[in-house]
């Protein structure tokens, strides 16, 4: 008998996720002066992304961080690969550790072949020594409004996204994972006429259906970071209620795989927009798709700081925006049209761009398992 074409698609995205874990192309750095690695997803090649630190750090969501990097930058034909770095230190060890990762790898960076952001667990100031001779663009500093430049157009990108799938205008909005760029999506989202009614942070949630004030988030997030969704009692909803909310729209972002096939199941949005890497499993996808929900890419909703990190052109921040939102929307527009879907097709759109100037393929798409 014939094979619905959604169950097609969930096969080609699940045999790839089992295979990636077998994937030779993956290098694998291990530092000599503190417990902590490397991952790069094409050997050989200039490699960005971030550092997490922990008491244990997986080698295995490293390298699904480093794989959808890969995919947006050949999502926007860059010749760049993705990387990820871990630090498993406890309390008490984490401020040497960091410190002796940043200086091993600092002459890496200076060289250009790496590129490394402070993910989470690092504050970014620590981080300050390879900043200071990455060989990005220092055009992302610069200030845009109440943010600086990639701060901005990390929250601009999923923003796009939303915007061009299915409108915010009178759409009520959910934000999974609310972080550093979570205020600036909420101004964002408020020009575009969305309304967003619940947020969740590790702390905890806040919802109010007849929406939350973006001035005073940005202040309560400036004030107390994760911590502002507790009452003055220090209590606070469960993180899990934001997907409870009934909003149109889910931004989701706290963790890879936030949405797995258990949340999918419950779950009734119109619209999935991760603002983090990976925030969703292959079955998480395969199920949303047959509800009818659309689910973006994760590569093509956080591309927005890539823009500002190699500007063309002597590009000012007005023209990195401008380059964001048109080349973000012209990706969708294309990616969507395939007859598998907006995932597959926007996967398919990226291989082909790497395919022109790498000769290895890849085994393995940006899914969480």
């Amino acid at each position: 008998c014939c094979v619905p074409n959604l169950l097609i698609r969930f096969l080609k995205v699940s045999h790839f996720v089992v295979l990636s874990c077998h994937n030779g192309m993956v290098g694998l750095r291990k530092l000599s002066s503190t417990n902590a690695f490397v991952v790069t997803d094409l050997v050989d090649v200039p490699s960005f992304g971030i550092v997490r630190c922990a008491k244990k750090i997986l080698q295995g969501g490293a390298k699904d961080l480093a794989r959808s990097m890969t995919y947006t930058f050949a999502s926007f034909e860059m010749q760049r690969g993705g990387a990820s770095g871990g630090i498993n230190a406890l309390p008490d060890e984490k401020e040497e550790a960091i410190e002796n990762f940043v200086s091993e790898l600092a002459d890496d960076v200076e060289a250009g072949s790496l590129g490394l952001d402070a993910g989470k667990g690092i504050v970014p100031s620590s981080f300050g020594t390879l900043v200071d001779v990455d060989t990005r663009s220092d055009l992302r500093f610069v200030e845009q409004g109440a943010d600086q430049l990639e701060t901005y157009l990390a929250a601009l990108g999923p923003v796009i996204v939303a915007e061009h799938l299915n409108g915010l205008d009178g759409k009520t909005v959910s934000i999974e994972g609310f972080g550093s760029h979570g205020p600036a999506m909420m101004d964002l989202i408020a020009e575009r006429g969305g309304k967003v009614v619940s947020i969740s942070t590790l702390s905890g949630s806040v919802s109010n259906s007849d929406g939350l004030d973006p001035g005073e988030i940005r202040n309560q997030w400036d004030e107390d970071g994760i911590n502002f969704v507790k009452s003055s009692d220090g209590e606070a909803e469960p993180a899990w209620k934001v997907f409870q909310s009934g909003a149109d729209i889910l931004f989701a972002g706290s963790k890879m795989g936030a949405v797995s096939h258990v949340t999918a199941e419950k779950l009734q949005v119109e619209t999935l927009v991760p603002h983090q890497p990976i925030p969703f499993t292959a079955r998480a996808l395969a199920m949303l798709e047959r509800k009818g929900t659309v689910v973006a890419p994760d590569f093509l909703a956080v591309a927005g700081p890539i823009f500002a990190a190699w500007p063309t052109d002597n590009q000012t921040s007005s023209d990195v925006i401008a380059s964001a939102t048109s080349m973000i929307s012209d990706a969708l527009e294309e990616s969507s049209k395939h007859e598998d879907g907006l995932f597959l097709g926007a996967c398919y759109r990226a291989e082909s761009f790497l395919a022109t100037w790498h000769d290895t393929k890849l085994f393995g798409r940006p899914l969480a398992s």
